[in-house]
């Protein structure tokens, strides 16, 4: 089958902002979707929005074996293991992947599960501070990076025709949503997020309290610095651990770095004859290359190399580390 013309649905397990969005997205491109959520409030709140979502775990996996549908596992970490037992039970041969924000420990689930050869890990770098269906909205993957992992690949990919058409599909799926592919192994992918996703997050908790620390007055004068470099901290509290908290060992060393920079600040600031030139011209330089790469603004044309791949044939797993030591996109043909 070409990729490109394939119809069949995509199932969506866990209906937050992620897999809502997704949901909405896939709907509004033409895809088939339907879902399943735990929470009889968003059912509710999805069915009345017309999207075809059901409260019912076992009968959803079962539509999406009949229908040989690509699964999406939208749920928090700490759910994975209940949906893999469901998945193995309802729908024993259908492909399926999932959008948490760490890699390395989902694929090492699976692997426990049994269920390796017929997952590919993903990670959509979208969000918003918010959760749950009454935020998901179309368009929210527009211009993101979508991470696909190709973990599995060099092991089950001469052998397992059906991981790699997963695979595939996963990355046609983000594409279809207006993302852009990046591949990666699950372990850098973790160090990597460890740096621009998960520490930012710690940063912005201990900033967001610093301030709050000066009193009714410094949050009166704060203006956008300060509501730039708090915006996630008003993410859900229990969702900042589950990220961060699983992703420990990446964390911690990205954390060291950063508290070595900050304690050479600290100490310039500290000795009058010293200044923050050093810091102050390497944070600037660095800005400038991300710039550079990703734009200025958020929806920026960006400058990423673009590495085209004809997955499972002679030498399309070295392309995808190739595009991985490059932080290149990639396109499927």
């Amino acid at each position: 089958m070409n990729i490109s013309e394939d119809t069949r649905p995509v199932c969506i397990l866990g209906l937050g902002l992620i897999g809502g969005s997704l949901m909405r997205d896939l709907a509004a491109a033409g895809r088939g979707v339907y879902g399943w959520n735990r929470s009889e409030k968003t059912v509710t709140a999805a069915q009345r929005d017309g999207f075809d979502v059901s409260g019912d775990l076992a009968a959803t996996l079962q539509r999406a074996e009949k229908d040989d549908a690509l699964v999406v596992l939208g749920v928090p970490m700490h759910a994975l293991s209940g949906l893999l037992e469901a998945l193995a039970e309802h729908a024993p041969s259908v492909g399926f992947t999932d959008v948490t924000s760490v890699k390395e420990e989902v694929h090492a689930l699976v692997t426990e599960h049994g269920l390796s050869d017929r997952f590919v890990g993903g990670h959509p770098m979208a969000g918003t501070a918010n959760s749950g269906w009454n935020v998901t909205l179309e368009g929210l993957f527009q211009g993101a990076v979508w991470v696909v992992t190709y973990d599995n690949a060099v092991d089950l990919a001469e052998e397992n025709d059906r991981w790699v058409e997963t695979w595939a599909r996963v990355v046609t799926m983000a594409e279809l949503v207006g993302s852009d592919v990046v591949p990666s192994l699950s372990r850098r992918h973790d160090r990597a997020v460890a740096r621009v996703s998960h520490l930012p997050h710690v940063m912005a908790e201990a900033l967001a309290v610093a301030g709050d620390f000066g009193g009714p007055l410094a949050l009166t004068l704060a203006s956008s610095s300060f509501r730039d470099g708090t915006r996630v901290a008003g993410t859900a509290p229990e969702l900042v651990r589950a990220m961060c908290e699983n992703n420990r060992s990446s964390l911690v060393a990205a954390l060291d770095q950063t508290l070595e920079l900050l304690q050479e600040a600290r100490d310039c600031l500290a000795d009058e004859s010293r200044n923050l030139r050093e810091l102050a011209g390497d944070g600037h330089a660095a800005r400038g290359r991300f710039e550079a790469r990703a734009g200025r603004n958020k929806g920026d044309q960006t400058n990423r190399p673009i590495i085209r791949v004809r997955p499972g044939t002679a030498g399309w797993v070295s392309q995808l580390e190739s595009a991985e030591s490059m932080g290149a996109q990639i396109a499927i043909f």
